[in-house]
């Protein structure tokens, strides 16, 4: 099953709504700030931007701003980091997409192509 996590206010979640629509891609919808992806979900993001954790962030999130991650990131561990996304799904980075082939975090139509065939 697919599950889009998402944002309604967020013009880049409304997108990737619309683009799974039009690829007739039936999913979940999940509201990222009541459910947030899981430890493992966020793992196969991780991997898929290259153990990169800042890309599976919020950067321009007032969380991320209030909780000063810009200079804490780069000090925490990778579980550490991850609990942070799983405590709060506004640090999350949306649109999040979740397949049984992969998880990715930001919209990336190449990407979503590939786990959603």
């Amino acid at each position: 099953m697919v599950k889009l996590y998402m944002y309604k206010g967020c013009d880049g979640c409304r997108k990737a709504k619309k683009w799974l629509q039009a690829q007739d891609v039936a999913f979940e919808e999940v509201a990222i700030r009541e459910v947030t992806p899981s430890k493992s979900e966020l793992k196969e993001a991780l991997a898929l931007h290259d153990l990169n954790l800042r890309k599976l962030f919020n950067v321009s999130g007032g969380d991320y701003r209030s909780m000063g991650l810009k200079e804490k990131l780069p000090t925490l561990s990778t579980d550490e980091a991850l609990e942070l996304l799983v405590d709060n799904g506004n640090l999350v980075k949306r649109p999040f997409l979740a397949t049984d082939k992969g998880c990715y975090s930001g919209f990336d139509e190449a990407i979503w192509s590939e786990l959603v065939k």
